[in-house]
């Protein structure tokens, strides 16, 4: 099991029941565009089936995917942190199935139920702290790639 699909799994049985009665499941084709960087962030989904590929602007160059995500990942988190707008673009790099959830009723329960919430945030941190340094070692192999491309 990755860090990545412990939000629904390192819940106990309640919790999660609690959280998927604010799930809708949902659908992506192919290559839809599912969030773009700087854009609104009131939702985020557990990957169900197929894959996502996240994405970075980097100024001159095209959007670069610093991740893949598949079944029973988190697709999103900006929708915890304000100013709640997306770090990252994200599309459908398969057909994808997933659970779709509303950020702001996910807040509302985690505020109303504060244990649940510490352990949805925690849960959610781990993945963020995950994310962050596979994006950093991607970046700093492209960089390096770069670098030795133009020596």
């Amino acid at each position: 099991m990755t860090i990545a699909t412990r939000l629904l799994t390192v819940l106990p049985a309640p919790d999660r029941e609690r959280l998927m009665e604010l799930a809708r499941e949902v659908s992506f084709e192919q290559d839809t565009r599912i969030f773009e960087e700087g854009g609104t962030a009131d939702r985020f989904w557990v990957l169900r089936s197929g894959s996502v590929s996240l994405d970075i602007t980097v100024p001159g160059r095209r959007p670069v995917t610093v991740a893949t995500l598949g079944p029973g990942d988190l697709l999103g988190w900006s929708w915890l942190f304000a100013p709640h707008r997306w770090d990252f673009g994200a599309e459908a790099f398969s057909p994808v199935r997933a659970y779709e959830f509303d950020g702001a009723a996910v807040r509302e329960l985690c505020e109303r139920e504060p244990a649940l919430g510490l352990r949805v945030v925690r849960a959610i941190t781990e993945i963020l702290a995950h994310r962050l340094q596979a994006t950093r070692t991607k970046l700093l192999d492209q960089y390096a790639a770069r670098r030795a491309t133009s020596s």
